[in-house]
């Protein structure tokens, strides 16, 4: 097991209590939380979590990047992140910054194999998300981004469930087999009522780097459809691009790399879209 604070409080119910305390405190000086969740894995969730942090970031927009994929934790390899985070005067963890604007906490900043496995129950992963949260010292955050897990388990139903205000972005690709199970990640949100901001269509196509010619690698169009038919918000086509994939191996910023891309301008559109929160 991962420790992520020192000596525990020998009271349990007073423990619970600071906890609350300390959540809702931490909770009150961040204006927008937003859940990025997908149906499966593999659409490309985090990439999307971590694009549109830098993104907002960019915009001057001071973020948060919550790392809650506690089995399968990225965030760090993406950002380029090292180091673990440090207890500050106030008794708190700074999370890792990034850059001025853009700061992020994730379970592998604690590993110190970073190939070790998570192996956790319910009320672990439940502590540790409430960690990560009211024992962070966040500060004033115009966005705190919350990467999940894929599917409707137990980290983002602890989110739901502690941050009764944050809302959800859907990633999916465009085929059916993603799309059967977003449906799954829409109703769960309206079963725990959190406000869906939109949904997302990654990997939307491929530009063949010889011909130009498009390419649906997935199928095309079926994140749009999906969110008309459930009454969703759509928010962008992200294609399939193979330098992106190379910037999170590497740590690289892929904005930053390529300033110009369709990827980046859709990422950007999104961020411009969710300003409006602010």
């Amino acid at each position: 097991m991962v420790e992520i604070q020192g000596d525990m409080p020998k009271n349990p119910q007073q423990m619970q209590a600071d906890q609350d305390v300390a959540v809702n405190k931490s909770l009150g000086k961040i204006k927008n939380k937003i859940l990025v969740m997908s149906g499966k894995g593999g659409v490309g969730k985090t990439s999307t979590s971590v694009n549109l942090s830098v993104a907002l970031a960019h915009k001057g927009y001071n973020v948060g990047l919550m790392d809650v994929d506690l089995h399968g934790p990225d965030v760090p390899r993406m950002l380029g992140l090292e180091g673990t985070p440090q207890v500050n005067e106030n008794k708190k963890l700074d999370p890792i910054s990034y850059s001025e604007n853009l700061k992020a906490i994730s379970i592998e900043s604690f590993t110190p194999n970073k190939d070790d496995a998570i192996i956790w129950r319910g009320p672990l992963k439940f502590s540790a998300i409430k960690q990560f949260i009211g024992d962070v010292d966040w500060g004033d955050l115009d966005f705190l981004i919350i990467d999940a897990p894929p599917g409707t388990g137990d980290e983002p139903l602890t989110v739901a469930q502690t941050i009764s205000d944050a809302k959800a972005i859907i990633v999916t690709t465009p085929q059916e087999v993603a799309l059967a199970d977003v449906r799954k990640s829409i109703n769960f949100c309206k079963t725990v009522k959190m406000e869906i901001f939109g949904l997302i269509e990654n990997m939307s196509g491929f530009s063949c780097p010889h011909c130009g010619e498009m390419v649906d690698l997935f199928g095309t169009g079926g994140g749009e459809k999906t969110a008309s038919h459930m009454g969703v918000r759509f928010l962008a086509r992200i294609p399939f691009d193979p330098k992106m994939v190379a910037c999170a191996d590497s740590g690289v910023c892929y904005q930053e790399s390529h300033s110009d891309s369709v990827v980046t301008k859709a990422f950007v559109g999104v961020a411009e879209a969710m300003s409006k929160l602010v």
